[in-house]
């Protein structure tokens, strides 16, 4: 599929988000939560981006880090090992990281998911 991130690699159905964190998985790594489940059936891995209003008011801020985590998600993808994960990246620091960090946070969480 390349290096897109498409509709179908989005978790976005109310259903699908509450399966998850009702039988997901949680971790953190530093400044990231995540929260992921295996063996959904999916045909693809699927992932959701969350930054709280509690650390950052202004919406431009909030974009910011979600399209640096996704972004980071999207060259990274094929570090995950099949098909049927979903995974759900929660930003928890008052600080915007640097893509650079982030991209390695992102990562090392989908090398922790693999293990």
């Amino acid at each position: 599929m390349g290096n897109t991130l498409t509709k179908q690699e989005r978790l976005y159905t109310k259903e699908a988000i509450d399966t998850l964190l009702s039988k997901g998985r949680f971790g953190t790594l530093g400044e990231m939560k995540y929260c992921y489940r295996t063996g959904t059936g999916e045909p693809v891995n699927r992932i959701m981006v969350s930054v709280s209003k509690k650390f950052f008011k202004r919406a431009v801020k909030r974009n910011l880090l979600k399209r640096r985590i996704r972004e980071s998600y999207r060259t990274q993808k094929d570090l995950l090992q099949g098909t049927g994960t979903d995974i759900l990246f929660i930003y928890n620091t008052r600080e915007v990281l640097k893509s650079e960090v982030i991209r390695e946070k992102v990562g090392e969480i989908l090398k922790a998911i693999n293990a």
